[in-house]
């Protein structure tokens, strides 16, 4: 009788489990082809999870920054540097977007000297990009004014602006546009960190949904990505609706640059370099103290 209640017992712990609902959670994700890239999977149905029903969000990274600081999504899309003025989240080790040896860069209509750079009014894509972050730690305190990212390069090449920081395929499309490369910040950091990633975007989650969500939702964003990966011709089709006019073999050559090993996992370096980043800015008073969470493998 007791083997009878036991099995009993075990059946009924097993069909609560497969009809356990999923849980409805938001998702924010920015309107580029690398992040339409590493959604494609999930977002298509083509990687599917039990646990989640995804309701997808779409907003420029400074918006989903903005966002974050009066948590509004359950996951979503911030800049490295936006960590420094969120609370509730948890950094998700899968879907970062990490340069290896290159980043944001600044461009303008002619060739500049360092000290004309910091004199000069440099358009950048939000006081919370990790672009703005890694520029001040290069150059120092500097004349900016906030813009989109994609009306950078129009105010330098009309004037408007002296200088533009650009992130984003624009890094790619500077020549098309009529403009210069005056500073290269990612292989600033490259030189200056012996080699680590450059840390830009990354996901994260709130903290509040506990850690073994959290643990396996940053498994279904990594099956999503590593999906796209296997199926790139695919992925790279569904992330075109993303390109803003720009062509496919550029939008192909920006993918691979911020689609790699270190977005499918983070790993040690990638932790590190995000480390990194908040040490060299504390030490300059460029963000508050903070603590920093990020999830465990």
């Amino acid at each position: 009788m007791t083997t009878l209640n036991t099995i009993k017992h075990v059946v009924l712990i097993f069909i609560t489990t497969i009809n356990k609902p999923s849980v409805e959670i938001s998702v924010g994700h920015t309107p580029d082809s690398d992040d339409a890239f590493m959604f494609y999977g999930m977002f298509t149905g083509n990687v599917s999870s039990s646990d989640f029903t995804v309701k997808h969000v779409i907003e420029d990274i400074e918006n989903l920054n903005k966002k974050a600081t009066n948590p509004e999504l359950d996951v979503t899309a911030i800049s490295v540097h936006a960590c420094a003025y969120i609370s509730g989240y948890t950094v998700l080790r899968s879907g970062g977007s990490f340069g290896i040896g290159y980043g944001p860069i600044v461009t303008a209509k002619k060739q500049m000297t360092i000290e004309d750079i910091k004199k000069s009014k440099i358009a950048i894509p939000g006081k919370m990009t990790s672009a703005f972050l890694l520029l001040q730690l290069m150059i120092g305190k500097f004349h900016y004014v906030e813009m989109n990212f994609s009306d950078i390069p129009e105010a330098v090449k009309s004037g408007k602006v002296d200088a533009g920081l650009v992130i984003h395929e624009t890094q790619l499309s500077y020549e098309q546009e009529g403009n210069v490369k005056i500073l290269d910040v990612g292989e600033w950091w490259d030189k200056t960190t012996n080699g680590l990633p450059v840390p830009l975007g990354i996901n994260v989650m709130k903290t509040s949904l506990g850690m073994d969500l959290i643990h396996k939702f940053d498994q279904y964003l990594q099956a999503s990505i590593e999906y796209g990966l296997e199926h790139f011709e695919d992925a790279i089709e569904y992330a075109m609706q993303y390109s803003r006019g720009k062509p496919k073999e550029l939008i192909e050559k920006f993918v691979k640059m911020y689609v790699n090993q270190v977005t499918v996992n983070m790993g040690d370096k990638g932790e590190e370099s995000i480390r990194r980043l908040f040490e060299m800015a504390k030490e300059k008073s460029l963000v508050p103290d903070f603590e920093l969470s990020i999830a465990i493998r």
